[in-house]
């Protein structure tokens, strides 16, 4: 397959840093790159088309012609990049959405009366937003404890016109729960002093607040105010409740950002902690697809978006409220809480996350051009950042437990796409189309090898029906002829387990394997020689059979099948590389579309079969190194067994007693001690 005819003449592209665009037949911008070598990078896209990344030929199929505008330097290339993918959204870029699915603190800042309210959905201008939050009864909580310190507005538009014009508050204002400021029980400024304050100990500047309560608890118990003191004891506990809810996770005054990736050969989870004070604000999560993407590239892709629209919304909001606070709000709390941009900010105390961007962002792979990166923040933020790889301690702690949430964002991604009947039945149907069969695969099987240096080698092979894994179904296979002695093929070994997979497909087709071809399902089981093959069957056939490779694999099986006359199973191969289809027989694999239902679907077959396998072999593994001579020994049971060495202390000793001290434990006769003598002495 050739290059594309737009394709510009090398000694035309400059050898400058740039930004380049493809743009399609309506001059729509449909992907944006940056590059500090304008020639080199775009040579890679104008290459055989056989060698693209599918999702990468798609786009350069999908353009008529490419532009670039040459820059000064790195830094404004990156800029550059950022301004264009926010202004022309393109499809094939990889996009950070907002996720709306997050329950976040909000308070409307640009509002006369500014309330703080629940809220789910993307960010808007002129709102602060703290969180998010697990749960949305944790953002209630939060409120209901601190605005018994900070009574602010919490009602509705609707609700505060209402008893504005009834004159008298509502329930909250007559409990103390809400400073009322709908029937002037407290100045518009006043109250935004309250938001200012209620804002500042949510972002993390808790102690001043705290020793103003204590101070005024004590001088209140000093004046014999027991009432007061009360009260303010209560208010310090609510905020203390509040404080707790937020686990502390280092004992400095930590700002800092932690971002871990997961990818795999399809999608990529991104997790982001927030942590400032030492606590941790919140953390999202976004799935993505990764493209022909490196992971350093897509966390320099991730540092780039995220950061750069939280500071355009950060400066979008401060426009908006800038210098609207009254005289009352304390100016060096806010100075203590985001001195990088007081000036701009004017009588505002700070955002949610303090300044839109930390002194230091932990990552688990340094991005690529970290220092242009680093450089472009810094001046977002007004003050040095610091991009990092942490290395030990409780920062290194807290990236793994970013890692482990993103695996399991990526775990969870799938299995709601698996479990979603619209897309399954999406999936089925793509399928069939793809692989030409007559009809939907209700049943596909798929197969996987496992093995360390040719040892334990073993194989798996795992059911789904209607796009659902059946458990009850899966098997499990120790390879015997085409492994063994420390060697291992895995194409012979896929042979294998297709013919003892379908060796009895004529004579029975809901005939179990025999021996240790049933399935077993139980981790904790080692012993599959003994399965109770009668209750365990296969319901019917399968109409898709997947083995876990490339062209040989494929052919090898197909070999299998013609040999024991199999011709109504479909059997097609996937390879980890491209995530390509491979079919008996074709020069040349069958390429699905990345967001393809039907890619994903065969994906989780092929994980799963993965998993099952390597956990059947670290069980035979495990077992093996747990074995000795005495149990392979006829006749000498497991309690036997456990006689023998408790009486002798090891199996050596075992070996060097006598027939007569064996035969003299009770329950071995002279004819098992004679059996285990010279099974432990022969050669």
């Amino acid at each position: 397959m050739s290059s594309v005819s737009y394709r510009p003449e090398p000694g035309s592209i400059p050898t400058d840093p740039g930004v380049y665009t493809f743009r399609d037949a309506d001059e729509r911008v449909i992907y944006v790159g940056k590059a500090k070598n304008l020639r080199a990078r775009l040579s890679n896209y104008f290459q055989d088309l056989s060698q693209l990344h599918p999702r990468t030929r798609a786009m350069v199929q999908s353009a008529s012609h490419v532009q670039w505008t040459v820059v000064s330097s790195e830094l404004e290339a990156l800029n550059l990049e950022y301004t264009w993918i926010k202004r022309f959204n393109p499809r094939f870029n990889v996009m950070y959405r907002d996720d709306k699915t997050y329950p976040m603190l909000a308070i409307s800042v640009k509002e006369k009366i500014p309330r703080a309210f629940m809220y789910r959905g993307p960010r808007r201008k002129g709102v602060r937003y703290f969180g998010p939050y697990p749960k949305a009864w944790a953002i209630r909580e939060t409120l209901e404890s601190l605005t018994r310190v900070f009574p602010i507005r919490t009602c509705s538009a609707g609700v505060y016109r209402r008893h504005e014009a009834l004159g008298r508050p509502c329930l909250l204002g007559y409990i103390d729960r809400c400073s009322a400021p709908c029937v002037d029980k407290i100045t518009p400024e006043g109250h935004r002093a309250l938001v200012d304050q209620f804002s500042s100990f949510l972002a993390g500047n808790t102690e001043p607040v705290l020793r103003r309560v204590r101070k005024e608890m004590d001088e209140a118990a000093e004046n014999l105010d027991f009432e007061r003191a009360a009260a303010l004891r209560d208010q310090l506990q609510a905020m203390q409740k509040s404080m707790e809810r937020q686990a502390v996770v280092f004992s400095d005054k930590t700002d800092a950002d932690l971002i871990a990736f997961v990818a795999d050969e399809l999608e990529a989870a991104v997790q982001i902690f927030h942590v400032r004070g030492g606590r941790i604000h919140g953390q999202r999560g976004w799935v993505v697809e990764r493209e022909d993407l490196s992971e350093e590239r897509l966390v320099a892709d991730f540092i780039t978006q995220f950061y750069g629209e939280t500071a355009e919304l950060a400066k979008a909001t401060e426009t908006q409220v800038g210098g609207a606070s009254g005289p009352e709000v304390d100016r060096e709390l806010a100075r203590a809480i985001n001195p990088a941009s007081t000036q701009d900010l004017g009588d505002l105390v700070g955002d949610v996350q303090v300044t839109p961007v930390p002194r230091e962002i932990l990552v688990h792979v340094l991005p690529e051009e970290a220092p242009d990166l680093a450089e472009w923040l810094t001046s977002l933020r007004g003050s040095n950042v610091e991009i990092r790889v942490p290395q030990r301690g409780d920062k290194k702690a807290l990236m793994t437990t970013a890692e482990t949430n993103a695996t399991q964002a990526l775990a969870q991604h799938k299995l709601k796409r698996a479990g979603d009947i619209t897309a399954r039945s999406a999936a089925l149907k793509e399928l069939q189309e793809a692989l030409w069969m007559d009809e939907s695969p209700l049943r596909i099987e798929c197969t996987d090898i496992s093995h360390i240096q040719g040892t334990d080698v073993v194989a798996s092979l795992v059911v789904f029906e209607d796009g659902l894994p059946k458990k009850a179904d899966y098997r499990r296979y120790k390879i015997r002829e085409a492994a063994g002695d420390g060697h291992s093929d895995d194409v012979a070994s896929i042979a294998e387990v297709v013919r003892r997979r379908f060796k009895r497909y004529h004579q029975d087709k809901s005939a179990v394997p025999a021996g240790d071809d049933g399935g077993d399902l139980l981790d904790g089981e080692a012993d599959l020689e003994h399965t109770d093959t009668a209750k365990q069957k296969f319901a019917y056939p399968p109409q898709l059979f997947i083995v876990d490779g490339g062209l040989p694999q494929v052919n090898a099986a197909q070999k299998v099948l013609d040999e024991l006359g199999v011709d109504d199973v479909t059997l097609v191969g996937i390879a980890k590389r491209l995530e390509e289809i491979w079919v008996p027989g074709e020069e040349y694999p069958i390429i699905v579309p990345r967001n393809s239902p039907a890619l994903y679907l065969v994906q989780n077959l092929r994980d799963e079969a993965h998993r099952f396998a390597i956990n059947f072999h670290r069980q035979q593994r495990s077992a093996r190194m747990r074995r000795s001579k005495l149990d392979d020994i006829p006749g000498l049971g497991p309690k036997r067994r456990k006689q023998l060495v408790k009486e002798f202390g090891s199996v050596a000793k075992v070996k060097q007693a006598s027939v007569e001290d064996i035969a003299a434990l009770p329950g071995f006769g002279p004819k098992l001690a004679q059996l285990i003598h010279d099974a432990l002495n022969a050669g």
